[in-house]
């Protein structure tokens, strides 16, 4: 057989302080705005509308932020997480400048710590990605680690865990430049709540549910390049294909709509977990609770953080006594976003 197929990277094949430039940039357009809005219940008035984009201070509508994130995540899978058993969480993510129709994204990912377990057959990897665009402008950069298989056991590396910060502070936040929210149209946004309508503390719970279909699921993954083999290949994983984390992620952001539709933007990302696996046919539904309240030196801007839980089903609470994810919470996510003050 010809030596030339990848069969992707295994644990004992990264080295720290490694830097790996992913291959295949991508030219992104229109054409993904209109698969995400196909794909999620998505319906933020600024990914929605020019119109409404202009009238808060911006040349247009940028495309919405998951999709940037869901496009440089893509890029790291063959490289990072192709023979993963799990992405296990996130940390000091921030958006640091929009993304428009016809950008170039390319990602970029540095290792920055690693632990073999102790079972000597896997270990956690952990990497710093930057999406940039062709002008070689950051857009996105994030923290994340994942669980990948030894390819043979073998000696275990130095153990380096990083030491990442457990919310990205509200003082380093990055809006978009010009983002004004002074002559904000409520009406056209969908609801009336805005920053100081909120409280800390305050938990919403976002009614709806979407059930997820096969179909849906791989559509979507394809889109954004993930080649992770258990999206795809059910003979991978027992139970059946193993839906991507950040179709969750789009599904729980879409569902927030309803409670949260002023949360235009997210431009942090603070933490997260993959709680348990998602199959096709789960409903998915979320709720979110407010963490904190921040003002920004944009006009009319402040900022919110929230903590989104998707849960499948209609089970109730996230943690056992012993701290453990009960078995119906997909998704716990800690984020910032930008809503009128």
């Amino acid at each position: 057989m010809s030596g030339k197929t990848n069969p992707g990277r295994f644990f004992e094949d990264y080295r720290l302080g490694e830097v790996i430039d992913h291959a295949v940039p991508r030219t992104v357009g229109a054409g993904e705005r209109a698969l995400y809005h196909a794909l999620y219940p998505a319906r933020g008035a600024l990914y929605s509308s020019d119109r409404f984009a202009m009238a808060c201070g911006l040349p247009a509508a940028p495309l919405d932020d998951l999709i940037a994130f869901h496009v440089v995540f893509g890029k790291t899978v063959p490289d990072i997480s192709l023979n993963a058993i799990a992405n296990l969480g996130y940390a000091e993510g921030r958006w640091l400048a929009p993304v428009w129709p016809g950008d170039t994204l390319q990602s970029r990912s540095e290792v920055i710590g690693l632990k073999q377990n102790s079972n000597g057959k896997s270990g956690v990897l952990w990497v710093r990605t930057t999406g940039t665009n062709q002008h070689g402008t950051p857009v996105l950069s994030y923290v994340r680690w994942v669980m990948v298989r030894r390819r043979a056991p073998g000696e275990a590396p130095e153990t380096v865990i990083p030491d990442l910060a457990l919310h990205v502070a509200a003082a380093d936040l990055v809006l978009p430049g010009g983002l004004d929210f002074t002559g904000y149209d409520f009406t056209q946004a969908g609801e009336p709540h805005r920053w100081s309508d909120y409280a800390v503390g305050e938990v919403i719970d976002h009614v709806d549910g979407v059930t997820i279909e096969e179909a849906e699921h791989m559509l979507a993954t394809r889109l954004w390049q993930n080649t992770a083999k258990v999206h795809f290949d059910a003979s991978q994983r027992e139970g059946g294909r193993l839906i991507y984390g950040g179709h969750v992620i789009s599904l729980a952001r879409a569902l927030s709509f309803n409670g949260l539709a002023n949360a235009q933007m997210i431009v942090a990302l603070n933490g997260g977990a993959h709680a348990n696996p998602c199959v096709a046919g789960d409903t998915v539904r979320a709720w979110s609770q407010v963490l904190d309240l921040a003002e920004t030196t944009a006009p009319g801007v402040g900022a919110i953080r929230l903590r989104t839980v998707a849960v499948k089903g209609d089970g109730q609470g996230v943690k056992d006594e012993a701290g453990r994810y009960l078995p119906h919470v997909l998704l716990d996510l800690d984020y910032w976003a930008v809503i009128p003050l």
